[in-house]
């Protein structure tokens, strides 16, 4: 089933099946994402290491950034924060480790808890995107630097939404 999963993610067809923002909790929905023109920053939260990536003004393409080590809350936001304003982002999405059921597990409570304090904490909205498989997906993409792949994937997955 899995695989399944992986392969039709692969192709596409997961992407509309997966919940709105709304339904995933995020707070900050006044103007939907893809109607604030600018760059989106994404972070793949990992317990020890965070990946990063960027899009391009226009939305179109998505890059990589990097991956940096998750030490403590200050330094993660500092870096966010340097992100945020080196690129002139709009925007940031985090991505929410669900459960291959939907159901949500500790990894996905923290990754709340981290959105909540970005939200606090940065003048920009904060948007959650489910991220199930895309570490399986970055790691067939065979690239040295799995965390800031999947942290791309979960961009594309969020641009890729149909958003009302």
């Amino acid at each position: 089933m899995i695989q399944r999963l992986f392969d039709a993610r692969k192709r596409g067809f997961v992407c509309a099946a997966y919940e709105s923002l709304n339904e995933l909790g995020t707070r900050n929905t006044a103007v939907p994402a893809t109607q604030a023109p600018g760059r989106l920053l994404a972070i793949d939260l990992g317990t020890k290491r965070v990946g990063i990536a960027i899009c391009d003004e226009l939305r179109i393409t998505v890059r990589p950034i990097e991956t940096i080590q998750r030490r403590n809350w200050k330094d993660l936001l500092s870096r966010i924060i340097r992100h945020v304003s080196e690129f002139d982002a709009r925007g940031l999405v985090i991505g929410l480790p669900l459960n291959l059921d939907g159901s949500e597990g500790p990894a996905a409570v923290n990754a709340r808890e981290v959105a909540s304090k970005f939200e606090r904490s940065l003048s920009v909205p904060v948007y959650l995107q489910d991220e199930r498989l895309t570490s399986e997906e970055a790691k067939s993409r065979a690239n040295d630097d799995l965390d800031s792949e999947a942290a791309a994937i979960i961009l594309r997955d969020f641009l890729s939404q149909p958003r009302s």
